[in-house]
């Protein structure tokens, strides 16, 4: 079996949650003794921009068009086709669903839908984005033969908008950053970060709702020894954080910006709670990364976080700034429940693997070939 996968997202500023999907399930899926031939190919970038990850050292295949040319016309017209080094694939995937590219009637399309939070927050979004996403989920629904998606929250997303339910396949994700063996003292030095603190890693964006965990803090702040750490690449509308760390209010608020992997690795190791209140997520693989390290957990109770959650980790309202408050000052003055969040966290975490998700997503390849 020959695979076209796209790998675009490796390319891109901020990867995140996507960029980890596309990389960790390349090295997956070529580990499968059993598995597909990859062909890698990506859209055209500038040309120093450099792979976010670093095994990702290239692509076999390079399209002549940028993403911002290319993805609008693949939606709308199904236009440029693939060039020849693509079409002796069996099946196409595309790893993102904002990007659907044509395909011939003899070739298989697989398309990933991460989450369909442009259509659930559209004000959390800019226009240009939105009208793209829309435009590709249609084509997506329309003319893939599978659709994966990481969680049962965003198949029920889909059915909703029309999608057939028997063209769905749930292919559950997992931590995407190694337990590393850096020296966490050390780090924090450098990063001149000091414990006790509290963690939110995540692109700074209105859905993150780094702003509403701030003023959370700021009313805690006074009762705990704790800072709050924020890591992340920036994202976009990012103005009500700015505004909120402008202004006075007790307690640290420690910004790192975007760190490497064994950086951050070390910093939620450090940690002695993770905090990812998103509005909306498909997933969710913070949860899984601080779970691994036994670090307990506090995140909402909508969307696909649950799901990932289970039943380790506090779940809150993320829209109710009291109940955010309160399930803060639990967390982090109950020294006795984040033992035990971080015991059945590493329990929880350990049930998802990268190899389960090659071996879902290779009994999709295999059934749209059937």
């Amino acid at each position: 079996m020959k695979v076209a996968f796209q790998v675009d997202q490796l390319w891109f500023k901020a990867p995140g949650g996507i960029g980890t999907y596309v990389w960790q399930l390349s090295e997956a899926l070529r580990k499968l003794e059993d598995g597909p031939e990859l062909v890698t190919f990506r859209s055209s970038f500038p040309s120093d921009r450099v792979p976010w990850t670093v095994p990702m050292r290239g692509a076999d295949v390079i399209l002549p068009l940028s993403p911002r040319i290319l993805y609008p016309s693949w939606a709308v017209v199904g236009r440029p086709r693939l060039p020849e080094a693509l079409r002796s694939c069996d099946v196409v995937h595309a790893t993102n669903h904002a990007a659907v590219p044509p395909v011939t009637r003899d070739k298989r399309l697989v398309v990933t839908v991460h989450d369909l939070a442009f259509l659930r927050f559209p004000e959390l979004f800019p226009r240009a984005w939105r009208v793209q996403y829309r435009a590709a989920l249609k084509a997506a629904i329309r003319r893939a033969d599978r659709l994966l998606v990481p969680s049962q929250a965003v198949a029920n997303d889909l059915t909703i908008r029309g999608a057939p339910e028997q063209r769905i396949r749930v292919t559950p994700l997992a931590s995407g950053l190694p337990v590393g063996t850096a020296d966490v003292r050390e780090v924090l030095t450098r990063l001149r970060v000091a414990r006790p603190y509290v963690l939110c890693a995540a692109t700074i964006e209105p859905r993150k709702n780094q702003a509403r965990l701030v003023r959370a803090y700021r009313r805690v702040a006074s009762e705990v020894p704790h800072a709050l750490v924020l890591a992340g690449p920036a994202g976009w509308h990012g103005g009500e954080l700015e505004k909120e760390l402008a202004g006075p209010g007790p307690g640290r608020i420690i910004r790192l910006g975007r760190l490497e992997r064994d950086d951050l690795d070390a910093v939620i190791r450090g940690a002695d709670a993770v905090v990812y209140i998103s509005i909306y997520e498909g997933f969710g693989l913070p949860l899984l990364e601080a779970m691994a390290r036994g670090i307990p957990v506090l995140t909402s109770d909508l969307s696909a976080l649950p799901e990932v959650a289970g039943e380790v980790a506090l779940l809150v309202d993320p829209t109710d700034e009291d109940a955010v408050t309160d399930a803060l000052r639990q967390l982090l003055t109950d020294a006795q429940l984040r033992v035990d969040l971080s015991r059945r966290g590493r329990d929880r975490a350990a049930g998802f693997s990268w190899e389960a998700t090659a071996r879902a997503t290779l009994d999709a390849y295999r059934e749209v070939l059937a």
